[in-house]
């Protein structure tokens, strides 16, 4: 069964986390500081964390970034906040969800087997009929759920995958962040919602295009996004 980091320095809301998740058959490893939760990300690779902003120390921030560093699975930041700027950041630094305290723990249960079963198929082994996009450089397999672009690979996370996927999947269509969102998340988009547009940017980051006059991801300003190619 799938091992999960949680890290919280509020203890109780980490037995509550934990409570829940073992019920569904996870292995459960509790941090409360950055520090132990430091030892931890070293020691072992996980198949999911599960990380709060604000933490004594060493924020989960600066946990999102050190994961980043060496493993592409999935991150859901916990955070006590509602500014935007929060959420914006941790998904920026290559957080995959977030989820604002306090929370219903069944919608947490939720998430993370959201995630896990995006992290399962991309790293997934090659079916028998390979599914491939190669156009312009970008080559984007969804069987072995890898990306190159002009022959070097590009490390993405299994949301930016997905994301990546669908776009090239619609390559000339343009696609609404409603339509991203619910296709790749596979929830209720709300208006306020900027996970997409944040996912989108650290897409043309890793693809290395220039934020004016992006080769392949382009913006249709008060319609949506489109690959082209």
């Amino acid at each position: 069964m799938p091992d999960i980091l949680v890290v919280d320095d509020e203890q109780e809301i980490a037995d509550l986390v934990e409570l829940y998740l073992k019920n569904e058959g996870y292995t459960l490893y509790k941090c409360y500081d950055g520090a132990q939760a430091l030892e931890q990300i070293a020691a072992r690779p996980f198949d999911l964390a599960i990380l709060d902003v604000m933490l004594p120390e060493t924020s989960g921030f600066d946990l999102c970034r050190k994961i980043r560093e060496a493993y592409t699975y999935p991150v859901i930041m916990l955070t006590a906040r509602t500014e935007d700027m929060d959420k914006i950041t941790g998904l920026t630094i290559g957080a995959d969800d977030y989820v604002t305290k306090p929370f219903n723990p069944l919608e947490l249960v939720a998430r993370v087997k959201a995630q896990l079963r995006r992290s399962t198929r991309y790293n997934a082994g090659a079916a028998p009929e390979s599914h491939v996009i190669d156009f312009s450089g970008l080559e984007i397999n969804k069987d072995t759920h890898e990306c190159r672009l002009y022959d070097q690979p590009v490390d993405l996370t299994p949301t930016e995958f997905s994301l990546l996927w669908m776009l090239c999947q619609n390559r000339g269509k343009v696609l609404s962040a409603e339509e991203l969102f619910e296709g790749v998340w596979g929830e209720k988009y709300l208006d306020s919602n900027n996970t997409v547009m944040v996912h989108i940017r650290r897409l043309r980051e890793k693809l290395h295009e220039p934020a004016r006059n992006p080769k392949f991801i382009k913006t249709v300003w008060g319609v949506g996004y489109k690959i082209e190619g």
